[in-house]
């Protein structure tokens, strides 16, 4: 029989630029030790590790774990794109709610490279391969940039064509990331920016220009999870539980539709959500705070609807109102998101997991949102992993 599941504790380290030099155990160790921190326990109390990385060899969870014991206990490392870090969490998450163990600790982290994210292995298939074919299709691929920004650049003008919204929508979410940013301490970009600084920035793809796309980042966080039974076992007191979560897939709809939207994963979070709200019997209207996947401003307009935070079509509007700010609707990215936190793949869904965390145990400082029982975490991979997470306040 399925058990609930709580937050035991999470942490992470600021993120860094990739020139500050800090390899990934060094990051991996400092989010491990400030999780324990949190949680108040040792880590042979650990029963499984799930290490969420993209840029590494084989084994990395491994190399940053036992510098904290030898236990004998499962590392499972994971690789899922963009959605590694929530995918590690989706991994814990199961095995504690099944009763497989009683507390498992889920593990992100990235030494990333500068510069645009490119294919290390130039031997083999490319996993995007048939969806590159798919957007040859739809954009006119330019092979001399790189090619995440186009994919997203080509979402963006298919939401603009199919409901008449204007392309300033886009940037305007990137300067209420930085107005958000300002206040984490976490986050690598906290200095305000203009809608014009945005508009005015250099082009990246069409019509996105740097500051409407999320910058490479270095980077770890973590979070334990685990059962009522082992938390009452070790005198814990969590606060936090994880309401429902589901990772999606493509469906075939991704190479038939010749949709960019879908390409980029807008499908699978519409799915990966209303999963979600039918466990938990929750209608998104009820959630005040969410942290969301915007690795480009696009991405973050296209969650709006995805997740249900407003109608198909009215993300202007959502935004135009003030409705994904402090004083509206719903708080998206408290934190700044991967826009102005930055995003080191492994490390970005555990961070998103720290930020609702500490939003819903009343930790969240200057960034926190009033009067929040539910969080909602969502990271996407492309090729494609979907995340969706709904956290609840435990009373």
């Amino acid at each position: 029989m399925a058990r609930r599941v709580l937050v035991a504790g999470v942490g992470m380290v600021p993120f860094r630029k990739p020139s500050a030099g800090m390899t990934y155990d060094e990051l991996g160790s400092g989010a491990v030790r400030a999780v324990l921190d949190d949680a108040g326990l040792p880590y042979d109390r650990i029963q499984q590790v799930y290490a969420g990385y993209v840029y590494g060899d084989s084994t990395c969870g491994q190399r940053v774990v036992y510098g904290f014991g030898r236990t004998s206990v499962p590392v499972l490392n994971v690789n899922n794109n963009c959605a590694s870090g929530s995918s590690a969490l989706w991994l814990a998450h199961q095995a504690v709610r099944s009763g497989a163990v009683e507390c498992a600790l889920a593990l992100g982290f990235e030494q990333m490279p500068p510069g645009a994210l490119s294919a290390k292995w130039d031997d083999r298939p490319h996993p995007l391969a048939g969806f590159r074919e798919v957007l040859e299709d739809v954009y006119p691929i330019d092979p001399a940039l790189p090619g995440t920004p186009q994919y997203f650049d080509a979402a963006g003008r298919e939401y603009l064509e199919k409901y008449g919204a204007r392309p300033e929508t886009f940037a305007r979410v990137a300067v209420k990331a930085r107005t958000h940013a300002a206040n984490n301490p976490y986050a690598v970009f906290r200095d305000p920016i203009t809608l014009a600084d945005v508009l005015g920035s250099p082009v990246v793809a069409g019509g996105l220009t740097r500051l409407q796309c999320c910058p490479p980042t270095c980077g770890a966080a973590a979070a334990i999870v685990c059962s009522e039974e082992f938390a009452r076992a070790n005198g814990l007191a969590p606060k936090v539980a994880i309401a429902a979560q589901a990772l999606h897939s493509d469906s075939d709809g991704v190479f038939t539709k010749k949709s960019a939207m879908s390409l980029v994963g807008t499908d699978v979070t519409r799915a990966a959500a209303a999963e979600v709200y039918e466990r938990a019997g929750v209608d998104p209207r009820d959630i005040r705070v969410v942290e969301l996947h915007d690795c480009f401003t696009v991405n973050e307009v296209l969650t709006y609807e995805g997740l249900g935070l407003c109608e198909e079509g009215g993300a202007e509007k959502f935004i135009h109102d003030g409705d994904h700010t402090y004083g509206g609707r719903v708080v998206t990215n408290p934190s700044g998101g991967l826009l102005s936190k930055g995003h080191p793949l492994g490390a970005t869904g555990l961070a998103q997991t720290a930020e609702i965390t500490w939003q819903l145990r009343g930790d969240a400082g200057a960034r926190q949102v009033d009067g929040v029982t539910l969080g909602l975490q969502h990271n996407l991979g492309l090729g494609t992993a979907g995340v969706v997470t709904l956290f609840e306040k435990v009373s």
